[in-house]
């Protein structure tokens, strides 16, 4: 039986493991970083992805498409942070790390909601298909942004990069169950 909840965890706790050590690395100097901006790098890793996954896993740096989807899972919390409390803002460490678990727990209860309508249907979807959603988000992201945060029906920023981080976890489940199949 697969169980969507402790895979979920697994790879927010793979994330957050990532995130801790590049904090310990570079500290918070990402919170200098306008949502704008934040979005562009999202915009960065996704398209890099992309370039993998049609040049069939040919690359010239030493990094895939896991590490990249990781990134993308960050840089949507680090998002996520940005418009709630501005890039400003002075946030220490134990608050960001609390920031960040509140922002996998949303996006989490998200997922779930969406799971229970759609009925797992990510599962059938090719992780290409999860790279070009993301895509789309992010071009959506940046729409909202030109027109200063401001929407008629749709939804704002925020949804969309909660979106865009349950897009790379299930890519990120995908890869990893997959890899682990085969190994």
């Amino acid at each position: 039986m697969i169980d969507t909840s402790q895979q979920y965890d697994n790879v927010i706790s793979a994330c957050q493991n990532i995130f801790v050590k590049k904090m310990t690395d570079y500290g918070t100097a990402w919170r200098v970083l306008r949502p704008t901006s934040v979005t562009d790098q999202i915009y960065i890793k996704a398209k890099r992805v992309r370039s993998i996954e049609q040049k069939k896993g040919v690359t010239r740096v030493n990094e895939g498409v896991i590490p990249e989807f990781i990134g993308i899972v960050n840089y949507a919390i680090m998002g996520l942070i940005q418009l709630e409390k501005g890039s400003e803002a002075r946030l220490a460490d134990k608050e960001i790390m609390e920031l960040y678990r509140a922002s996998c727990e949303k996006a989490k209860g998200l997922m779930f909601d969406k799971n229970h309508d759609y009925d797992e249907a990510w599962r059938a979807m090719r992780v290409s298909s999860y790279t070009d959603l993301i895509l789309m988000k992010i071009l959506r992201i940046k729409q909202i942004e030109d027109n200063d945060g401001t929407t008629l029906v749709s939804e704002g920023i925020d949804a969309n990069y909660l979106d865009i981080l349950n897009y790379a976890v299930f890519g990120l489940i995908r890869l990893l169950v997959e890899k682990e199949t085969l190994n």
